[in-house]
């Protein structure tokens, strides 16, 4: 039997504001996404009403981003049938809040991966079913606290809300010189939690939040092996279940100073994945475009930017909102935060015309093999009045131009070669 499937992939969903469904340049984008079996994103926020039982936390992920239930119905009606929800915003509203998230997720019939109300269930495959097969996603996160991560249930004890995490060290490669020193400082100061430590069969020293090693002055990453082994474990689940096996992460991370490069624990992800059999792998979470690879003849897509950015259009944020960029008094609303954040640079990526580069990934499996992809630009329209940007349209001209450059560059540090067409790229296989 010959199985088909057609995928649109997009980026992060920071979605606040409710769609206008006869908007021309949205009707003309839900027109392009819906003409795929299997339409992802992934949703950067938690969805609630901010009921009595939900707190925000003290610290998070940037912004404490939350969206109304309504919103889910509205990226239905784009198109959007699969969603990834592990994310550093995961638990801006603490476990009462990835609760609530998971209930309206669930109240709202979509399919979603990487959360849980326990780490079974945060690690667990879930499942699409389309006319060409049934889809499994695992979905998981490495830009998170500690806290954030989803508790194993046990028979004397209920486990923790929580995210899919993935594990992972950056280590620091000093000179012997400087390692010695480290050792010194770390006697003198007689830091209990420092010093040498073994993971993963690897002898480290812990020095503070670093890891450091003897060698050439530079900086590696690694997954941990639990990580590694868990995400072994749901991947070979799905593959006995589901026709075809998709992987997302959100990552913040990237190599050295260049946040359009992954770092290089990503992409060893990504090939781990595909080396277990998954049939695609989505990466997201930079905020920005990073390139398309191609490997062992399944697609990767490294970072496809912001589908939606709507970072300034939050109507409500607790105390700690008005006092971490600036002091405001009581009387301030969100606006006047987001003001002082434009004004003073862009503080979160707000004056940052990458932030609103984005593009649509589609393309084609047929019996699990890669057969074509195109991409198409989207605007999220930079220039715009705030009520407007950070909402994707299909982009044009110049914009088109620059986007569809910056990615056939990028992609071609995976040896990836796409051919111009006259609104997108394309390869076929």
């Amino acid at each position: 039997m010959n199985q088909t499937i057609s995928f649109s992939v997009t980026g992060d969903s920071l979605t606040i504001r409710r769609l206008c469904k006869n908007s021309l340049p949205l009707l003309e984008l839900q027109k392009l996404l819906a003409s795929s079996d299997v339409c992802f994103t992934n949703l950067e926020a938690s969805v609630h009403r901010y009921e009595p039982d939900i707190y925000p936390s003290r610290f998070s992920g940037g912004d404490w981003v939350a969206t109304s239930p309504e919103v889910l119905s509205d990226l239905k009606w784009f198109g959007f049938n699969l969603f990834g929800i592990p994310n550093n915003h995961s638990m801006d509203w603490t476990h009462n809040g990835l609760v609530r998230t998971i209930e309206n997720l669930e109240q709202a019939d979509v399919v979603f991966a990487g959360v849980g109300r326990n780490f079974a269930e945060a690690c667990a495959p879930r499942y699409l079913e389309t006319p060409g097969g049934r889809i499994a996603l695992i979905a998981c996160n490495s830009s998170f606290e500690p806290w954030h991560m989803a508790g194993e249930q046990r028979r004397d004890i209920h486990g923790r809300p929580g995210i899919f995490g993935i594990e992972f060290d950056r280590i620091a490669l000093v000179t012997p010189e400087e390692l010695h020193t480290l050792e010194q400082l770390h006697a003198k100061l007689n830091r209990e939690n420092d010093g040498w430590v073994e993971i993963d069969g690897q002898k480290l020293f812990r020095f503070g939040t670093y890891l450091y090693q003897a060698g050439e002055p530079s900086e590696i990453t690694r997954v941990r092996n639990r990580s590694l082994s868990v995400l072994k474990r749901s991947i070979e689940e799905a593959k006995r279940q589901a026709d075809i096996v998709i992987v997302s992460i959100h990552s913040h991370e990237r190599k050295a100073d260049d946040p359009h490069v992954p770092a290089k624990f990503q992409t060893d992800i990504a090939h781990f994945c595909i080396d277990c059999g998954a049939h695609a792998f989505f990466a997201h979470g930079p905020h920005v475009l990073r390139g398309i690879e191609v490997y062992h003849g399944q697609p990767i897509f490294h970072g496809l930017g912001n589908f939606f950015y709507q970072c300034e259009l939050l109507p409500k944020a607790p105390s700690e909102f008005y006092s971490k960029f600036a002091e405001f008094g009581a009387e301030a609303c969100t606006a006047d935060v987001y003001d002082y954040r434009v004004n003073n640079g862009g503080i979160l990526g707000e004056t940052n015309p990458d932030y609103f580069y984005s593009a649509i990934a589609q393309f084609t499996l047929e019996n699990g093999t890669l057969k074509q992809i195109k991409v198409y630009p989207v605007s999220l329209q930079f220039q715009s009045h705030r009520a407007a940007k950070g909402t994707p349209v299909l982009a044009e001209g110049a914009e088109a131009d620059i986007i569809l450059a910056k990615l056939e560059e990028m992609s071609a540090w995976y040896g990836t070669t796409f051919h111009r067409e006259t609104d997108h790229l394309a390869l076929t296989i």
